[in-house]
């Protein structure tokens, strides 16, 4: 079990026992990929399974607001006809809190311990500027350098500004271009700025950044997402 649906802990059959193996056999999983400092998606999966849990048993009912990323129609219907189900049923009632307790009170040291190696990954970036900053600082290149691996990784980025109800978040998407073997021709950031404008001049004066670690780090998994938060950070906070 290397997965949990949305609505794990009502489907199916409603037994502790069955539930209890269903999540450790996940968090097994979670926390095999944790040893080996591969972060994502698994601790933003975790923290979604806890925040569901925990708005369960608050409310006993799972609101599509609160999950719009999540939930279908679907989803929220079973969990309502669910709780129809289990108001009057007493023992269904306590089964499935049972259940809910327990699951988190183990997914909570969990999530404890994803955020512990999130927090030491960001630790070990270093980022800088690379160049003059253009007056539109929010689409250029991101430089990657993965602690000993040979060449930088760039990619092309676009910072998006996307607005909830009540705030303005901003988000990045990336599209991977190139890599660079680190060498006495391109043995630096500003190096490889400069082959990059020659070579690709639909960006004459792009804004380039440099992130690097001197750990190798799983690329997809930790390195490049957390790369990509810390760039939207530095963006926000020198512009």
């Amino acid at each position: 079990m290397t997965t949990l649906s949305v609505n794990w802990f009502i489907e199916g059959s409603l037994d502790f026992e069955y539930k209890k193996y269903q999540l450790l056999a996940y968090l097994q999983h979670i926390n095999k990929r944790f040893n080996k400092t591969k972060l994502y998606p698994d601790l933003n999966d975790l923290i979604f399974h806890y925040n569901n849990l925990l708005k369960f048993k608050e409310s006993k009912t799972v609101l599509q607001k609160s999950f719009p990323e999540r939930l279908t129609n679907a989803d929220i219907e079973a969990v309502k006809l669910t709780y129809e189900k289990m108001v009057q049923d007493d023992s269904l009632m306590q089964e499935i809190e049972h259940i809910i307790n327990y699951s988190l009170k183990k997914i909570d040291p969990a999530i404890k311990a994803g955020k512990e190696i999130y927090d030491f990954v960001e630790s070990q970036l270093h980022i800088e500027t690379i160049g003059v900053i253009p007056l539109y600082p929010y689409h250029g290149y991101l430089l990657l350098r993965n602690g000993d691996t040979k060449e930088t990784n760039v990619y092309e980025f676009k910072v998006t500004i996307f607005q909830s109800r009540d705030e303005k978040y901003r988000g990045i998407n990336t599209q991977y271009v190139t890599s660079y073997e680190r060498n006495f021709v391109y043995g630096t950031p500003e190096a490889i700025r400069k082959d990059l404008i020659h070579t690709r001049r639909e960006f004459p004066n792009p804004a380039v950044y440099h992130i690097e670690t001197d750990i190798t780090f799983p690329l997809e998994q930790t390195l490049l997402p957390l790369a990509k938060k810390n760039l939207v950070r530095h963006i926000s906070t020198t512009t």
